[in-house]
């Protein structure tokens, strides 16, 4: 059986949401500790700070190929905005979270330059991110093939 899609197009913004039971600082190391990264995304390398480049290996990608991210911002434990690519083409992601009671939510974002990609980009996000509470949850990793093409049409949709 396929996962659900969650995620959601607000005009160009393609936005998914996760929810952990543990604190703010858990999930923010959870994106943002190499060595945690590295089990669900890929490992990365370099002075994550603002403005900085990071190398990035995209661990779940055939041939798992080293790619450049730039931090545009990194507002501990709540907020990472990372772009990487080139123009026009960029891809800009936010990361946000926010606590309540010991729940935090993750709030993903990538903002869009067309929507005309989303039935490709969405399950690829579903995924990482599923892959992501797999990771934190010690369960076995998700398949992309469970999330891709059957989740192309939920974002299609959505255009």
């Amino acid at each position: 059986m396929s996962p659900t899609p969650t995620g959601r197009l607000f005009g160009n913004d393609l936005v998914l949401t996760r929810t952990f039971r543990a604190p703010i600082d858990d999930v923010w190391a959870s994106l943002t500790d190499p060595s945690r990264t590295a089990r669900w995304f890929g490992p990365w390398e370099g002075d994550a700070a603002p403005g900085r480049t990071i190398k990035v290996q995209m661990a779940q990608e055939e041939g798992k190929p080293w790619m450049d991210f730039t931090v545009d911002a990194c507002d501990p434990p709540s907020h990472l905005a990372v772009s990487a690519g080139e123009e026009p083409d960029r891809w800009r992601l936010d990361l946000t979270l926010t606590e309540r009671a010991g729940v935090t939510e993750l709030r993903f974002t990538q903002h869009l330059t067309s929507t005309e990609a989303a039935g490709e980009i969405g399950p690829g996000w579903e995924y990482y991110l599923d892959a992501l509470v797999a990771a934190r949850e010690d369960a076995p990793m998700p398949s992309f093939d469970d999330y891709y093409p059957a989740m192309k049409d939920h974002f299609e949709a959505q255009r």
